[in-house]
């Protein structure tokens, strides 16, 4: 074979022509298997004569020849050139030649090349997955908060930890914020009966704070300074003016911390049960995030330590799943169609960003196991499916069953030895911090 192949940042070109006689050794190969098996009427199998069964063959045969010859090309190039090979694209216009050749030419998708970093001894600081009394409080009064009743009062102006009930408007320079940047804005496009407390955090940077003083009824221009970190972009920068209709103020009353109370939520149970299970739910929490925190540091630095190019078309498909993945994501915590089409730059942005430091972070896993001979058993993935299925609620025969039709089987293969390597980067990590889970009394 005449193979010719043009390497380009992690793609390459592959150009081959298979000279006549290696064409016509295999098309006889083929024919001889059709001689054998034909069905032509008035013969019987393997004594028809072979220029009947090239005739009424003839599409089968060209077709399977042309897919034995690209297969044997492409293999005798990426043999020939050591190419790490991600995808081979369908050729494109293979050709049968008068002269007999055969020729076609192909798109290669290769894996990146790099040198690794040195991976072994990197330090990570570990968050303490203490839980202290503090930590314990806390919680409960998220939970009073949670379970909290609500009055409405109208003999006295808001004051500090009030809710405001309100209808707002929203301009940017004279002008409704959708006008102003010519998208949806969001929120910023006005509300009725939307609820703040009256507070520095809440809803908006200032917003709160400026509200106090105000009775039921009463109207008052707030204006805020947009800060940098804020999802719409085109209003970053700019002061927004929120006509604002004070329509109630609330007084929050949270319940007492009492046995009652840990009964509504734990039947049977008291108080201190209630304290004993909190504090196991956030060793647990702590926990993960300090399991989480090592693989965070460990990926940063790894990435940090080195720079390479990426298939743009891996780049593309992983952009892609992840805007639906935001997009599900923001919808099942109550964003809106609307929402999201005002800061789709910004979610496709993230999308992008968030694929390179994936497919990177992979391709250097990848290296890793390669290099440290890290092994994935079919037992280990049997066990992450079956870990999966649970997850999903569904019997373990069938979701592997789901997943062989999906083709996903290798997915999951190559999920468990990222985590293998992971682990593996872990255990030779130099690790400083605290990661005890014991309770911690302050008093």
């Amino acid at each position: 074979m005449n193979i010719t192949v043009e390497k380009n940042t992690c793609a390459a070109t592959v150009n081959v022509v298979v000279p006549a006689e290696k064409v016509a050794s295999e098309r006889k190969t083929i024919l001889k298997s059709y001689i054998g098996q034909a069905n032509i009427p008035g013969f019987r199998k393997g004594k028809a004569p072979v220029t009947m069964i090239e005739k009424r063959y003839e599409k089968e045969i060209e077709g399977e020849l042309a897919n034995r010859l690209v297969q044997e090309g492409c293999d005798a190039a990426i043999k020939q050139e050591d190419l790490k090979v991600l995808n081979v694209q369908v050729p494109a216009a293979p050709t049968f030649k008068d002269d007999g050749a055969f020729t076609f030419e192909t798109s290669i998708t290769l894996a990146p090349e790099f040198e690794l970093p040195e991976y072994k001894g990197l330090s990570i600081d570990v968050p303490s997955a203490e839980v202290t009394d503090e930590d314990v409080a806390n919680s409960l009064t998220e939970l009073q908060q949670r379970f909290a009743d609500f009055t409405e009062i109208s003999d006295r102006p808001l004051d500090d930890g009030d809710f405001a009930v309100i209808d707002f408007k929203a301009t940017l320079d004279g002008k409704p914020v959708a006008e102003a940047i010519g998208k949806p804005a969001g929120f910023l496009e006005g509300r009725e009966g939307h609820w703040v407390k009256i507070e520095e955090d809440s809803f908006l940077p200032t917003f709160g704070p400026q509200l106090k003083g105000l009775n039921v009824g009463e109207e008052k221009e707030v204006t805020i300074s947009i800060g940098e970190d804020f999802p719409i972009s085109d209003v970053r920068g700019t002061d927004v003016v929120f006509a604002v209709t004070i329509k109630e103020i609330k007084v929050q009353e949270l319940p007492a911390l009492d046995d009652e109370f840990a009964g509504k939520l734990m039947p049977d149970k008291g108080i201190d049960d209630l304290k004993e299970v909190i504090k196991q739910q956030l060793a647990e929490e702590k926990n993960r995030a300090a399991e989480d925190a090592k693989v965070n540091q460990i990926v940063e630095q790894l990435n940090q330590a080195v720079d390479f190019d990426l298939p743009e078309e891996l780049v593309a498909a992983e952009t892609q799943g992840n805007i639906q993945s935001m997009a599900q994501r923001a919808m099942k915590q109550g964003m809106t169609q609307e929402m999201l089409k005002s800061q789709k730059d910004e979610l496709e942005q993230n999308a992008a960003a968030q694929a390179r430091t994936n497919l990177k972070t992979n391709f250097l896993l990848q290296e890793i196991a390669f290099k440290e001979k890290i092994q994935v058993e079919d037992q280990d993935v049997l066990q992450r499916i079956y870990q999966m299925a649970q997850q999903e609620n569904k019997a373990p025969k069938k979701y592997i069953k789901e997943l062989q039709k999906a083709n996903a089987i290798q997915n999951v293969r190559n999920s468990v030895l990222i985590g293998k390597t992971i682990d593996f980067l872990v255990e030779n990590a130099k690790v400083t911090g605290e990661t005890v889970t014991e309770e911690k009394n302050d008093a």
